[in-house]
């Protein structure tokens, strides 16, 4: 980057203004978004962002699995673009933040650039993709992992809602199938800017999260079959109850996460009891299991020691244990030359920064596999996130528009 750019900086009211008029299309009385991928409220969004892009001089491109991609032109149109982006789609109670800050920070970026009459070497462009939040169709991050080639595209197309209405007809309905073969798109370099969705930066009084990777993830169906029974006549020996031993499955899972800090996560957040009766002992208990860890030693670690926790219970209690993988994400480690810049950015502006992980998923799991990839993360309000009272201080979103900007710039210049 050209030392006479250290001084730039973005419009933050604008930066400001744009969320909250983006958050108006399917906005709720609490404050929140409710605006789901592919319906009428996601067209509007989309047709205000590329509204906005046009009127900032970019070309827009659209593929088949409807991710749109925005480009600035540059000073060699030949080389790879460099990225950013994230997602406008939001959950059913969806704040006014999460993904639609990484798109709206991509567009500041480029306003920025045209205001100070600046033109980088590489072309820049701004992505937002198709249902990332996998609220309304499965799998989520959908148009990312077409992209990535995670799932095909013929998979994405036959994801149904729950009134049974597929994504190509919802995608064709709103006028968003594009005409590019997903993936087909070139990409130098990928940035993400997003809200943290936890507490880490707040807490910790830092304005930057320079995010060195995303935790991996596996996700397990485990069932417990016993024998019902009624809860009066049967004597506590002989009973074969399946909540009793699933409980101590549920401890393990949270033990083991404590075994593999700092990262180390483990969750039980769905629980499915059979008779589900107060006075029936239960004969079969249905659980989720989530672990994740930062790199896949420790995740392996993590989940060898759950398969043995699980199998040695079963023997002790007589009962018969199932665990099924359902899902599996491998941690990710964002490219050393992309997170450097991330945190070379935060340092000439002055911000504080800290390195972090995400404990989510994001769009740039899937960039990370096809070009280097680093994320920017600013605090929010308590770390609430997929929630309609989802907050963050504008002064630290323009933080992080500004080391958006420079990091941008750092990747666009030629070496």
């Amino acid at each position: 980057m050209n030392a006479s750019n250290e001084s730039l900086r973005v419009n933050g009211k604008r930066l400001w203004d744009s969320l909250m008029e983006l958050a108006q299309i399917g906005g709720t009385q609490k404050g929140g978004v409710c605006r789901l991928a592919l319906t009428d409220l996601d067209k509007q969004g989309r047709d205000l962002v590329v509204g906005w892009a046009k009127e900032a001089g970019m070309t827009i491109t659209t593929d088949k699995i409807g991710n749109v991609f925005m480009r600035r032109k540059g000073k060699n149109d030949a080389l790879p673009p460099i990225m950013c982006g994230s997602h406008i789609d939001t959950q059913p109670t969806g704040g006014k933040f999460d993904g639609n800050y990484g798109v709206l920070a991509g567009l500041e970026v480029v306003r920025t650039l045209n205001d100070h009459k600046i033109e980088t070497d590489a072309p820049l462009e701004v992505a937002f993709w198709t249902n990332e939040e996998g609220s309304r169709f499965v799998p989520v991050m959908m148009g990312s992992g077409v992209f990535a080639g995670a799932f095909s595209l013929e998979t994405a197309y036959a994801a149904k809602d729950v009134a049974g209405k597929t994504v190509k007809d919802e995608l064709g309905r709103i006028g968003y199938i594009g005409d590019e073969e997903p993936g087909k798109h070139p990409m130098g370099a990928y940035f993400e800017a997003h809200i943290e969705q936890g507490p880490v930066l707040e807490d910790a009084g830092i304005t930057i999260g320079v995010v060195t990777g995303v935790l991996g993830l596996r996700w397990y169906d485990c069932v417990v079959t016993g024998m019902e029974a009624h809860a009066g006549p049967t004597p506590m020996a002989l009973r074969k109850d399946a909540l009793q031993v699933a409980t101590k499955i549920m401890q393990e899972t949270v033990a083991i996460a404590h075994r593999y800090p700092p990262y180390g996560r483990g969750t039980v957040g769905m629980v499915q009891v059979f008779p589900n009766s107060r006075n029936v002992i239960p004969g079969q208990v249905k659980f989720s299991i989530d672990l994740r860890n930062v790199d896949s030693e420790r995740l392996d670690a993590m989940d060898a020691e759950i398969r043995s926790f699980i199998e040695r219970t079963s023997k002790e209690s007589g009962l018969a244990i199932s665990i099924e993988q359902v899902s599996y994400f491998p941690p990710c480690p964002f490219e050393k030359g992309c997170v450097e810049a991330v945190g070379k950015g935060a340092k000439t502006l002055g911000y504080s920064s800290m390195d972090t992980v995400s404990g989510a998923g994001h769009d740039a799991v899937y960039m990370a596999r096809l070009a280097p990839a680093g994320m920017i993360f600013v605090p929010c309000k308590d770390g609430i996130s997929h929630n309609e009272i989802e907050d963050a201080k504008p002064e630290h979103l323009e933080a992080g528009c500004n080391v958006l900007l420079h990091a941008m710039l750092d990747r666009a210049t030629a070496r």
